[in-house]
């Protein structure tokens, strides 16, 4: 009976085991969604690879469209690429990667959500907070980015349009590299602050 119970002790144990085991690898299989590969992004890059692309498009076609606000025509093809790139749902033909910046920072934020599960560690658990919020920050920015930028190609007046276009560009700008909101000289992850230089910098310190 001794060794029996003892056997069924260490059968316990190794499922028990096992089953950690199987956890902290699901754990890490979402992280690698968002740091190294994903099944639905252009070429299976991971999400904070494609956000930045994004990201990047986006932020280029703000600044070419302020580059010459007198000139409206200009103003709306350079917004029409920017709406490409924050969503393409909505601009389906412009020079994003036909993935957004919307859809991006969703998957980053539900796949963090995954990633800091059953088993995760400490700092997993912590950071994951920190990069939900910025993917949170990114979304919320993004979606008003489409809010003005369809402002302007709704027919806003001259003096509206140029005006939003300059909201955009700011926008674009906070996305990648985050915004002061509470002017204190630093830049956090907390909500209205942190942008994808933030995000990137927390899952860094993951351990």
């Amino acid at each position: 009976m001794r060794s029996f119970a003892m056997k069924m002790m260490w059968v316990w144990a190794g499922l028990f085991f096992a089953m950690a085991g199987g956890a902290a690898a699901q754990n890490n299989m979402h992280l690698g969604h968002i740091t190294e590969s994903w099944g639905d992004t252009p070429g299976k890059v991971g999400l904070i690879a494609i956000l930045e692309e994004e990201a990047q498009i986006a932020a280029t076609h703000a600044k070419l469209a302020i580059s010459n606000k007198e000139d409206l025509k200009n103003v709306r093809m350079h917004i029409a690429h920017v709406e490409n790139a924050v969503d393409p749902s909505v601009v389906k033909s412009g020079p994003g990667k036909r993935y957004g910046v919307i859809k991006a920072a969703q998957g980053i934020a539900a796949h963090m959500g995954f990633a800091a599960g059953a088993d995760a560690s400490d700092s997993l658990k912590m950071h994951s907070v920190h990069v939900i919020q910025c993917a949170k920050n990114v979304e919320r920015w993004a979606n008003e980015i489409m809010t003005k930028s369809g402002y302007i190609q709704g027919g806003a007046s001259d003096v509206a349009s140029q005006f939003y276009a300059d909201e955009v560009a700011d926008m674009t700008g906070w996305i990648l590299n985050g915004h002061d909101a509470n002017g204190d000289g630093k830049i956090g992850w907390e909500e209205g602050e942190g942008g994808l230089a933030q995000m990137k910098a927390h899952l860094g310190y993951i351990q």
